[in-house]
């Protein structure tokens, strides 16, 4: 593998566009085939995105990957994941030198805990097949030609890989241009909008105040009639915007997807409205001077249970009194401002139709020599290296 930050005029068998998780796999893999393979990426350095995946340390796949863990057409998600699943890319990894090991919830990691060792090895990898890695070279034409494509009026391709991802994080290169260059080779581009991102609330809301505590929590997804469109359970991070952590990252994509929507909060999830006053009753029973405070303080963080809680004595609410406190309690609805957009987004939702490609090859169904594989598809995935393992 050769790198540059030029490309003059050549030509190849495969050029590749995009160098991320996607492009990279697809480069390689051409290149086992005995193809010459030209893999060109916008950013300065290649593999910035898989450097900042999972803190750093690259959360590679899941042990267990479903099309249900996925959004989109996920009929389609499964018979490509069904090609080459968990176990091929355990193997491939293992074979450039990368073991993982599985943390609690099944998130596979190197055993290195380094993004960068992740890199090295794809790079590797490539070289070793003869592929041409270009890194800070935007690709701003591409056009089919009688022989293939011609790309920045420079480079001729016979075939050609489409892997620039979405808009997530678009300092790292991911910045949407993909879309233009595959609508003007006769593709189309759904809505595209952030998913496992940040959610932010009022300026002076409680949550803001609470920065650095997490806590287990459902959330769900409420529309205009009150009817539950979507719940999820995990940790959430109060932050000093609002509120991050997996839960809600899983959850954005919804959110954003269905406004207008609530978002609503239960801060006990094993508990309902019905079984949390009869727990409160009892308690007020037993300590006289108990008061609602003191009994979350057992079983959330003190900070959020002075904050859901009163310090009025527990049988000295009204029965009203006592019902409003529950409902803030496993019923409450936190008011969102916006979500923290593209930069701050892990991927992109939506994008290029599964049903404009082949899914046994990836080949476009609208362009000959044309195949896309990685983010820009329609397809997002849950928090936990579900989306490195479509890539």
């Amino acid at each position: 593998m050769r790198t540059s930050n030029n490309v003059a005029e050549r030509s190849c068998d495969v050029a590749v566009i995009g160098a991320g998780a996607a492009g990279l796999m697809a480069a390689i893999f051409a290149g086992r085939e005995g193809a010459s393979v030209l893999a060109i990426d916008g950013a300065p350095k290649i593999g910035a995105k898989i450097l900042i995946s999972g803190g750093g340390r690259c959360n590679l796949t899941h042990d267990e990957v479903r099309a249900a863990d996925f959004h989109g057409n996920r009929n389609a998600i499964g018979k490509v994941l069904r090609s080459f699943d968990v176990a091929p890319t355990l193997e491939f990894f293992a074979s450039i030198g990368i073991t993982v090991e599985r943390e609690e919830g099944g998130k596979l990691f190197p055993t290195s805990n380094r993004a960068r060792d992740v890199i090295d090895a794809l790079l590797a990898a490539a070289a070793e097949v003869g592929v041409e890695v270009v890194s800070g070279q935007k690709v701003l034409s591409c056009q089919r030609s009688d022989d293939g494509f011609l790309i920045n009026e420079t480079i001729r391709a016979r075939r050609l890989v489409m892997a620039t991802g979405g808009r997530s994080v678009p300092k790292t290169g991911s910045d949407g241009s993909g879309y233009a260059l595959v609508r003007g080779l006769g593709h189309s581009v759904g809505e595209t909008f952030a998913a496992l991102v940040p959610l932010v609330t009022p300026a002076g809301h409680w949550t803001r105040s609470l920065s650095g505590t997490s806590i287990e929590t459902e959330l769900f997804v409420r529309s205009e009639n009150g009817r539950v469109l979507h719940r999820e359970r995990g940790s959430l991070l109060f932050t000093h915007f609002g509120l991050s952590g997996p839960v809600v990252l899983d959850i954005s994509r919804h959110w954003i997807a269905e406004q207008p929507a609530a978002l609503v909060a239960s801060f006990l999830p094993d508990e309902s409205f019905e079984s949390l006053e009869a727990s409160l009753l009892a308690e007020a029973k037993r300590n006289p001077h108990a008061t609602l405070a003191g009994v979350l303080r057992r079983r959330v963080p003190d900070r959020l249970a002075v904050q859901l809680g009163s310090e009025t004595r527990l049988g000295r609410l009204s029965r009203e009194d006592r019902r409003v406190l529950i409902r803030g309690i496993v019923e409450q609805e936190i008011p969102i401002v916006q979500d923290r957009g593209f930069d701050y987004a892990e991927v992109t939702a939506g994008g290029v139709p599964l049903d404009e490609i082949e899914l046994r090859t990836m080949a476009s169904r609208r362009c000959d020599g044309l195949y896309l594989c990685g983010e820009i598809l329609d397809v997002d995935g849950k928090i936990g290296g579900y989306n490195f393992q479509w890539a």
